[in-house]
């Protein structure tokens, strides 16, 4: 091992062995604190500040009322549990088991919160995606309607009729999408990039008012399109979607880091 290495873990580990004492006695001293006392057990009072925290944490103010209100479902919790153990539900398996499940969901939190906190989304990030978001939206919203069969040659009927005059709304009746069949097809206004790729496409191309002459193949079927109106896309600024572009970054982020610690852990 190299020289240089070595020597830092080995101060590494008498550091942590240094303070390993310490670091016992303050988490002694914080779990011997009492809250209240119930039967005789005692509600340490880290259950209470974590109950605090939660609930601070969600906007709700700190106060007398919030701590009593802390204490009156601690002292409940701590009743139930003590009847829970009496009827021996501690032992069965299939609680223990629910009971890991919960210590490990507490132990992902802290340490999936940490990550976020350690690893901050930077304005450079948030910028950068902000104007991929934009170049994947382009400037128009459409305005369109459709008639999604499953053969092509009923798709091409309905072309036929509607050369003949027939209205698309009643047309539309045939159509298997149910979100818009009982609309006239109407799909509202929306984004290309809101569409499956060759819908996208057949419908940028359209010009207002007219329909789609070649039915358009997707995964759902085929599909007549008319284009009804076109205006410009309004996004909001950056500043306003600053939070939720942060918000998906770090879920990516998060999401990344998980799958590449899956991707070194050794499963048998």
């Amino acid at each position: 091992m190299n020289r240089t290495l070595r020597h830092a873990l080995l101060l590494a580990f008498a550091v942590s062995v240094g303070a390993t004492p310490a670091l016992a006695q303050k988490k002694d001293k914080a779990e011997s604190a009492t809250f209240a006392t119930v039967n005789g057990k005692t509600i340490p009072k880290v259950r209470a500040d974590a109950l605090i925290a939660g609930q601070t944490a969600q906007g709700q103010p700190d106060s007398p009322d919030l701590r009593k209100a802390v204490r009156e479902e601690l002292v409940r919790r701590e009743i139930l549990t003590q009847e829970s153990v009496k009827k021996g539900f501690d032992k069965k398996p299939e609680v223990q088991g629910q009971m890991d499940l919960a210590r490990q969901g507490v132990l992902i939190g802290a340490y999936l919160n940490d990550y976020v906190r350690s690893h901050p989304v930077t304005e450079d990030q948030i910028k950068k995606e902000y104007e991929n978001i934009k170049a994947k939206l382009g400037n128009k919203e459409y305005k369109a309607r459709h008639v999604l069969v499953e053969k092509e040659d009923e798709a091409k009927a309905i072309i036929e009729k509607l050369k003949k005059g027939e209205k698309f709304e009643d047309l539309a009746k045939a159509s298997k999408d149910p979100g818009s069949k009982d609309r006239g097809g109407d799909l509202g206004w929306a984004n290309p990039a809101s569409f499956v790729p060759p819908f996208s496409a057949a419908m940028t191309k359209l010009e207002k008012g007219k329909f789609t002459e070649t039915p358009v193949k997707s995964d759902f079927g085929w599909h007549i399109i008319q284009l009804d109106d076109t205006r410009d896309l309004k996004l909001p600024t950056m500043d306003e979607a600053k939070g939720q572009i942060s918000q998906q970054l770090q879920q990516r982020m998060v999401q990344k880091h998980i799958e590449e610690l899956r991707a070194k852990a050794k499963v048998e």
